[in-house]
């Protein structure tokens, strides 16, 4: 690391822990003294503070927002809010960079290259340009220093989180972080997502309704990802403008069989469903974006997902508590395992009734916050979880589809795709699916 990455890292973790450390300071301070402290107030200082943040720390935010009770419901309502508001490289700082990534007669390689950014992300910019033999593609070009910058955002992730488990312990947070830490390191390395693109593209090949860019690797690098050039709309924008009834299912079921083909099928998950990463097509085809936060699961894991819809189908409260111990929570009591239970209902739900329905019947928009909460309660009044770290992402996407599914409204029988899914399940059937795919993409095997 250079000199100057050192100093730029110690001012920013100085920045961010000076902040996080005066709440804790305020924490302490009404936990011993009885100072009345306004957990809200801290919530808003800290999305000021890390606002000024790239963008690695804010994914971790939208991260936790997902896991019940990581973080107090104040912190994650306004931690969720952050945007990435990284100014834009410059074209003069964009052409340095694409020099050091491609050399320094890298403009030949184009017919064309948009000097305006099309999109920013968190950890880079995605510039529009053209080959010479008109393939149209997107160049997302890596933010200088992102290394540097995530390794002190996981430094004050650590801080933050122990502050929090000070003030509550009902999630015990360890493998949580680990799991971070090590999604977030991966995301740096666009090589490695160049081949989780090409994994999700053979996974969903026979997808009509879902859409996956191609990488181009002779003009890529571990910083410059290229791809092919999918038009659409974002999804926020075709939402806004009151999409009919059957527009928004076929949208719906298009992501729900993006994100759950691969996991079923291969044991892969996409942990990153915010609205930002599709985009629609006017035939309600989806476009899917950016495959930094990818997951690779043990066949095991997959079975006790299913086996838990079971437990929960059938009231089977021996098989819970088998489907959790496969998943590796330790230690589960059965008072533990009845509140865990209460979160696996809420989320198995739309997949036990065979009927068209909403995703979410209620319509208090609260009411996700409330199981949580009940949840949170439960799990603190019985000594606390530790959530092991394959929980997280599973977890993560499960929620965020969810809520992108009650955005649109979707009425849809939602068991019958589940079960159009899993078929005949079996581990070794998708152990050597997987197998086959990953070698076949180039994906590292890592779990």
């Amino acid at each position: 690391m250079s000199g100057s990455n050192i100093f730029g890292e110690m001012r920013r973790f100085a920045r961010t822990s000076g902040a996080v450390g005066g709440i804790a300071a305020r924490v302490a301070g009404s936990r011993m003294f009885g100072i009345k402290t306004d957990r809200a107030a801290h919530a808003e200082d800290l999305k000021v503070i890390l606002g000024g943040l790239k963008g690695p720390l804010m994914k971790v935010a939208q991260f936790l927002s997902t896991v019940p009770d990581a973080l107090p419901a104040e912190y994650a309502a306004e931690l969720a809010q952050l945007q990435s508001n990284a100014p834009p490289m410059g074209w003069n700082f964009v052409r340095r960079r694409m020099a050091s990534e491609l050399g320094p007669d890298w403009q030949s390689k184009f017919a064309s290259f948009d000097q305006e950014a099309s999109a920013a992300a968190s950890l880079g910019q995605v510039h529009r340009a053209r080959l010479h033999d008109g393939t149209d593609v997107a160049c997302k070009l890596q933010y200088p220093g992102m290394a540097s910058t995530v390794e002190a955002d996981l430094k004050q992730l650590k801080l933050a989180m122990a502050v929090y488990h000070r003030m509550d312990n009902a999630i015990q947070q360890d493998e949580i972080y680990k799991e971070m830490k090590e999604r977030l390191r991966e995301e740096l390395d666009y090589e490695r997502e160049a081949a989780q693109m090409r994994l999700y593209g053979l996974m969903l090949n026979d997808r009509p309704g879902v859409h996956v860019p191609v990488p181009m690797p002779e003009y890529s690098s571990k910083r410059l990802l290229t791809m092919t050039w999918l038009d659409g709309r974002p999804l926020m924008q075709r939402l806004a403008e009151e999409a009919p009834q059957e527009e928004r299912n076929k949208i719906a079921e298009a992501l729900f069989r993006a994100w759950y083909v691969p996991f079923y099928r291969y044991g892969v998950i996409h942990g990153d469903p915010h609205l930002g990463n599709y985009q629609v097509r006017p035939d309600g085809s989806v476009n899917l974006l950016d495959f930094g936060a990818i997951r690779v699961f043990p066949a095991h894991f997959v079975s006790g997902v299913i086996h838990l819809f079971e437990a929960v189908r059938d009231h089977d409260d021996d098989k819970a508590h088998a489907a959790y111990e496969s998943w590796g929570f330790a230690d589960l009591s059965r008072e533990k395992m009845d509140v865990l239970n209460i979160w696996a209902r809420f989320l198995y739900e739309p997949l036990v009734e065979d009927r068209v329905r909403r995703i979410q019947e209620t319509d208090d928009p609260m009411y996700g916050r409330e199981v949580a909460e009940r949840v949170h309660a439960g799990l603190k009044r019985t000594g606390g979880v530790m959530p092991p770290r394959e929980f997280v992402l599973m977890d993560r996407s499960a929620i965020g589809l969810g809520g992108v599914f009650l955005r649109l409204k979707a009425e849809l029988n939602w068991s019958r795709m589940f079960h159009d899914l899993i078929g005949e399940f079996s581990e070794s059937a998708l152990a050597e699916r997987q197998a086959k795919a990953l070698a076949e993409a180039g994906v590292p095997v890592a779990r």
